[in-house]
């Protein structure tokens, strides 16, 4: 198979069928050999049942935190690439044409940056966007000698076995940044493209805790070698 869109998931019944549909779309409209995994990381809501209602495999992680869900939904992934993006519709699955593109040239990680695309109004925190993620991508610039402006994306695709052989152990928000860490340091060949970030519509509080989500980020990359 040629491509796995992952979903990381936990109680999205508002927005999951959405994200589903227009990965689908996408799927459909480039011929593509693929499939969508949701990796359910505990919904207590009908996240599971809606997925499943509308075809698409279901993994189900014990393990809570969203570095969990994703190492593993991309071991149970059967795609050669593997984008993924989360689902409560901050992403647009209909439009990663760009992603494939990239991946098919030989980029083994492919970053998708919110700076240089639309950020939609009410879709980041203003801590979020002017102080927390750049902070986190200008030390991990730094201390690691990489180009990639935005480390906390969610949206990204990357070359599965490469990915998996990174041996990546962050259970939480930190995983994104630990994979593209680990990535430059094994000299994968990684690159940025930009993406719009849209407002979150599933009408809860989001998962993220800014204070302690963000200190593990920078713990992540102060003590990684």
């Amino acid at each position: 198979m040629e491509l796995t869109i992952l979903m990381p998931c936990l109680n999205e019944e508002n927005t999951i069928a959405n994200c589903i549909k227009k990965a689908k779309e996408f799927i459909e409209k480039n011929k593509i050999d693929a499939e969508i995994l949701i990796a359910d990381n505990g919904s207590t809501d009908n996240s599971v049942q809606i997925s499943k209602s509308l075809g698409v495999r279901v993994v189900k992680i014990k393990e809570k935190g969203y570095g969990n869900a994703l190492r593993k939904g991309t071991i149970n992934a059967k795609g050669k690439y593997v984008i993924i993006g989360d689902s409560d519709e901050s992403y647009d699955f209909t439009n990663l044409e760009c992603f494939i593109a990239k991946l098919k040239e030989g980029y083994d990680l492919v970053i998708g940056n919110r700076y240089g695309g639309k950020i939609e109004k009410g879709a980041m925190k203003f801590t979020h966007r002017y102080i927390g993620t750049p902070i986190i991508s200008f030390v991990a610039r730094k201390k690691f000698k990489t180009n990639i402006k935005d480390f906390n994306s969610g949206l990204r695709g990357y070359n599965n076995e490469k990915i998996i052989n990174l041996n990546c152990k962050a259970e939480g928000m930190e995983y994104a940044s630990e994979m593209i860490i680990k990535a430059k340091k094994a000299n994968l060949k990684i690159t940025e493209i930009p993406i719009n970030f849209y407002k979150d519509k599933r009408k809860r509080k989001p998962h993220l805790n800014t204070i302690r989500d963000g200190l593990r980020h920078i713990k992540l990359i102060v003590n990684e070698r």
